[in-house]
C-alpha cells in the first residue's frame, strides 16, 4: 500500500477503536462486547484523531490518480468534521433521525446472531446502554451550559421514542426484550446465558427510561424554543452534507422549479392510470385498489426480496456490472420506534452481514405498492446497496477509509435519487403506476429542498406562488405544505417528515442536490465525449472513484 493509504488504513483502526459502535457498524471484529464514550472526553478523542490524521496526510505525497483522489476526499472529510467539532456542534447531537442513543438502538440490529459468542457480546453490550447513554448526557450537560442546545421539540420527541424501544409507550413491546424471544428461537447457549441477556434487556429498558426522563425534565427546560438555527449554521450543515458550498438563495429557487416540473409530470401520468381524473383521484385509486396492494407484512417483505433479487439478475452485464458479493440483499422490517423512512444499512466488510433495507410499516398491514417500486430501486439496486456494497467490494481501488467512512449524504442520497430516475430511463417504470411513484418521491424531495432551506433561514415565499405568499416560512407552514404535496404518504409519515428536516438541516436537500449533481456531470461528460459516450461505462468509472463530496465529484468526473 502507498503511504496515503497506509495513513487511511491506521485511522480507520483507531476509529474503530475510540467506537465501538462504529466498529460494529463497519464490519470491524473484536469490539462487539464494548460501547462507544458519547462524552465531550469522547468527542474530544476523536477530535484529536482528526487533527493528526490531517497533519500526516498533508505532509504525505500521492504516488498514483487513486492516491490523489483518497487524499483529497478524506483530507476535505476530516476538515468539514473538525469544523463541527470546533463549532460547538458535536454538543448538541440530539434530532428525532440520528444521534447516539439512534445509534446505541439500531446497533442491535447489525450484531451477528449465530453463536454463543455473538450472544454473549450482546448481552455485554446490553448491559453497557446505560453507559453509553450516561456518557451522551455528559455532552449534553456541557452543550446546555455553553448555550449549544436543540430545539424543545427534538427532545420532547426523541424522549417519545426511547419509550417506545424500551415497551414504555402505549401499545409498545420493548425491542431490547425482543432480542431475548430471537435468543430463544435460535436454541443456541444455556439457562446462565439467557439470564444475561434478560438482565441486559432489563438495564437497557431502564437506561431507555432515564434518558427519556432527562430529555424531559433536565434538557427540556434549557433546549431552543425556535426551531431554525439560522443562516450560518445551516451553511456549515449543508456543507458537511453535501461537500460543496452551495448558494442557498439559488437552490431555493431551484427547488420550486422542480416542484412545477415534477407536478406537472404527475398531471399527465395521471391521466394515463385515470383518464380525466385528477392526481388526488389517480393517487386514491392507486391507494385503495387491493390488485394493486399487498396485504400482510411477511407477504410484503417477500414482495420485496423478490424486487430486489430480480432487479439485481435483470441490470447484471446489462446496464451494470454487479460483483458477486454484492448481488446478495436482504429486505427486512424495521423495529418500530424510529423515523418512518425506508432506510439501508451497508455490508460489513468482509461482506459476511449482507447489506440490508428496512422498511419501516408503521403499523400498517396492507401495503400499496406504487410507490413501493421506486423507493426499492433507491434502497437496493441500483441505489444504495449497489453503489455502497460496491464500493466496499473495491478494496483493490480504494483506500480503506473511502471504503468504509467516505462519501456525503449528497454523494449517497443523490446517488440513489439519480438511480430512481435512471430506472425510468431504462424501461423499468413503463407501468404509469409505478412512474407516478417515482413521480411522488420526486415531489417529496423538492419540497425538502423549499421547506428545509425555507424554514431555517426563515426564507419568504415568493410572492407569485399560490401557497401563503409573500409569507415567513414557520414549522406550522411547513406541515401544511407538505401535506398539501402528501400524494398518499401517511400523515404520520408527513409529520415526522418535518421534524426531521428540524432536527437535521441541511440533510434533507442532499437528495436533489446530488441528483442534480450527479445529473449535470453525466450530461458534461455526454456533450465532451458525443457518439463515444457509454452510459454503463460511466457509471463503472463513476463508482471507481469512490465516495466523496459533490464538489469534487464534479471535477473528477469532468477531469479530461
Amino acid at each position: 500500500m502507498s503511504k496515503i493509504f497506509d495513513i487511511a488504513d491506521e485511522y480507520v483502526n483507531k476509529i474503530a477503536a475510540l467506537s465501538p459502535l462504529t466498529a460494529t457498524h463497519l464490519g470491524i471484529p473484536g469490539q462487539d462486547d464494548k460501547m462507544t464514550d458519547y462524552s465531550p472526553t469522547g468527542n474530544e478523542a476523536s477530535a484529536d484523531l482528526d487533527r493528526q490524521t490531517l497533519s500526516e496526510l498533508e505532509s504525505a505525497e500521492p504516488e498514483s490518480e487513486q492516491d490523489r483522489i483518497a487524499r483529497e476526499a478524506m483530507m476535505e472529510e476530516i476538515r468539514l468534521s473538525l469544523d463541527i467539532h470546533d463549532a460547538g456542534e458535536s454538543l448538541r447531537r440530539l434530532s428525532v433521525i440520528h444521534s447516539p442513543i439512534h445509534s446505541i438502538r439500531m446497533i442491535f440490529d447489525l450484531m451477528p446472531r449465530e453463536t454463543e459468542e455473538h450472544w454473549s457480546n450482546i448481552a455485554a453490550r446490553l448491559n453497557l446502554v446505560s453507559q453509553g447513554l450516561e456518557s451522551f448526557r455528559h455532552t449534553l450537560d456541557e452543550g446546555i451550559f455553553q448555550g449549544k442546545v436543540v430545539s424543545k421539540r427534538q427532545a420532547v420527541e426523541t424522549a417519545g421514542q426511547c419509550l417506545v424501544w424500551n415497551g414504555s409507550a402505549e401499545g409498545q413491546t420493548s425491542f431490547f426484550e425482543g432480542l431475548l424471544d430471537i435468543y430463544d428461537e435460535a436454541g443456541i447457549g444455556s439457562d446462565a446465558q439467557r439470564r444475561q441477556i434478560e438482565s441486559g434487556a432489563q438495564a437497557a429498558n431502564r437506561a431507555m427510561d432515564e434518558m427519556a426522563a432527562y430529555l424531559r425534565e433536565t434538557y427540556t427546560p434549557h433546549a431552543a424554543e425556535k426551531n431554525a438555527v439560522g443562516p450560518e449554521r445551516y451553511a456549515l450543515a449543508s456543507r458537511t452534507f453535501n461537500g460543496v458550498d452551495l448558494d442557498l438563495s439559488e437552490t431555493y429557487r431551484w427547488g420550486w422549479e422542480q416542484l412545477h416540473w415534477v407536478n406537472e409530470e404527475m398531471s399527465k401520468t395521471a391521466e394515463r392510470i385515470l383518464p380525466g381524473g385528477s392526481v388526488e383521484e389517480a393517487e386514491n385509486l392507486l391507494e385503495t385498489d387491493p390488485g394493486r396492494s399487498i396485504e400482510g407484512e411477511e407477504a410484503f417483505k417477500e414482495w420485496m426480496q423478490d424486487l430486489q433479487d430480480r432487479t439485481i439478475d435483470e441490470l447484471n452485464g446489462t446496464h451494470f456490472d454487479i460483483a458477486k458479493p454484492v448481488k446478495k440483499i436482504e429486505a427486512l422490517i424495521a423495529p418500530p420506534g424510529g423515523a418512518l423512512a425506508m432506510y439501508y444499512t451497508p455490508p460489513s466488510e468482509d461482506f459476511s452481514r449482507p447489506g440490508r433495507t428496512w422498511y419501516p410499516t408503521g403499523g400498517k398491514t396492507v401495503f400499496p405498492i406504487w410507490g413501493e417500486v421506486s423507493i426499492a430501486y433507491h434502497e437496493g439496486v441500483p441505489g444504495h446497496h449497489f453503489q455502497l456494497a460496491t464500493t466496499t467490494h473495491l478494496s483493490s481501488q480504494l483506500s480503506r477509509y473511502q471504503r468504509l467512512l467516505g462519501g456525503t449524504s449528497g454523494y449517497v442520497e443523490g446517488w440513489a435519487l439519480y438511480a430512481e430516475r435512471l430506472m425510468a430511463e431504462l424501461g423499468y417504470l413503463e407501468n404509469p403506476d409505478y412512474y407516478l411513484g417515482m413521480l411522488r418521491a420526486q415531489a417529496l424531495r423538492s419540497v425538502r429542498v423549499i421547506i428545509d432551506i425555507g424554514m431555517h433561514l426563515e426564507l419568504q415565499i415568493p410572492s407569485d406562488e399560490s401557497f401563503h405568499p409573500g409569507e415567513t416560512w414557520t414549522p406550522e407552514l411547513g406541515q401544511e405544505f407538505i401535506n398539501l404535496n402528501r400524494h398518499g404518504f401517511p400523515v404520520a409519515f408527513m409529520a415526522s417528515e418535518i421534524s426531521r428536516y428540524l432536527g437535521l438541516p441541511g440533510q434533507a436537500i442532499s437528495y436533489k442536490v446530488g441528483e442534480r449533481a450527479w445529473r449535470d456531470a453525466r450530461e458534461e461528460v455526454k456533450d465532451r465525449q458525443g457518439a463515444e459516450f457509454d452510459l454503463k461505462d460511466f457509471h463503472t468509472r463513476a463508482l471507481s472513484l469512490g465516495p466523496m463530496g459533490l464538489a469534487q465529484m464534479r471535477r473528477e468526473l469532468t477531469r479530461l
